[in-house]
């Protein structure tokens, strides 16, 4: 074990056992992503039996980057990287940390149908040009499209990803795009839910909401592989990833071999100052979001667990967060 796992180890039991305590009377509101909000919801569970009790409200990125940047909250989360021009908004300082990966996977509900899909029929699909079943080699019958209707950071990434397959996509990336076709469902709940109860339906969702009647389809990559979304296949894709300066990074379309193509980081938004006694605690959450052992929890529950250089990153940058 290095020295700085040491540390880091040692901080986390710090925290959350001879500190609990102190910080029984903290109350920490957070707000922002769907995307993550699975495994958030355990962490903070986790967490409130050490007396750090966390308020967290899965209302989309687009919401939660819009209550951190008006400090309506004790911290932001978002699967789109906070940009440039937002941090500038934000007169307190801005520390964003990846917190843990997830593919996006292209889900369906077509009974008696397994999807192996090119990345130009993915486009394709979302672009209205494929609107039969029996154009993907299934049942006849009209696709349904289901997309994100608020702003989405899982929209962005998987947008991102779909311009970088084929230059059929001209709608471009964001949190929230100009449809050609489609429902619209709001958070990764709104649009698994569509799916789950509609046949014929396909859209985009974090692997961890695909249940019920929901199928994922299996993705070509740019190696020419057909992949699934699974913890593997997201954990191939996300140690492409290079981290700027502000800790974002993305790679829209991954040339690893058993890489899957549309994968995802995902983030919480602190600020650098003005925390006040409330910066104690936020450094406990996120330094245990960011332990090995909150860490292995990702894979059983549908996301990417932070390894490597990405997880050394994001512990170093806790300590941005003061009073």
């Amino acid at each position: 074990m290095t020295f700085l796992k040491r540390s880091f180890t040692a901080l986390v039991f710090a925290g959350l056992i001879g500190g609990a305590a102190s910080q029984a009377a903290v109350r920490l509101a957070g707000a922002g992503a769907t995307f993550p909000d699975g495994i958030y919801q355990r962490w903070f569970s986790m967490l409130a039996k050490s007396g750090i009790k966390v308020n967290y409200q899965g209302i989309g990125s687009g919401g939660g980057r819009k209550a951190f940047i008006n400090e309506t909250v004790a911290f932001g989360a978002s699967d789109d990287p906070i940009s440039e021009k937002d941090i500038k908004r934000v007169s307190r300082g801005v520390v964003q940390i990846p917190t843990v990966g997830g593919s996006i996977a292209v889900a369906y509900n077509k009974p008696g149908c397994s999807l192996k899909l090119t990345q130009k029929q993915v486009v394709s699909i979302f672009m209205g040009s494929i609107n039969n079943w029996k154009q993907l080699g299934c049942p006849d019958g009209k696709i349904t499209v289901v997309h994100r209707s608020d702003g989405s950071g899982t929209t962005a990434a998987f947008t991102e990803s779909l311009q970088s397959f084929s230059k059929e996509w001209t709608i471009g990336n964001g949190k929230s795009v100009s449809w050609k076709v489609g429902v619209g469902g709001k958070g990764n709940e709104g649009v698994s839910g569509t799916i789950n109860t509609t046949n014929g339906s396909i859209g985009y969702v974090n692997q961890s909401f695909v249940k019920g009647r929901i199928k994922a389809a299996a993705v070509q990559n740019k190696a020419g592989e057909f992949v699934l979304p699974t913890a593997a296949s997201g954990a191939k894709a996300l140690a492409t990833i290079k981290l700027d300066k502000n800790l974002a990074g993305t790679n829209p379309n991954p040339s690893a071999k058993g890489a899957y193509p549309i994968a995802t980081l995902t983030y919480l938004l602190f600020y650098a100052k003005g925390n006040g006694d409330k910066a104690e605690s936020l450094r406990q959450m996120i330094t245990f979001i960011l332990s090995d052992k909150a860490q292995a929890l990702a894979d059983d529950l549908g996301y990417v667990p932070l390894r490597d250089s990405i997880q050394t990153a994001a512990q170093k940058a806790v300590a941005r967060i003061k009073k």
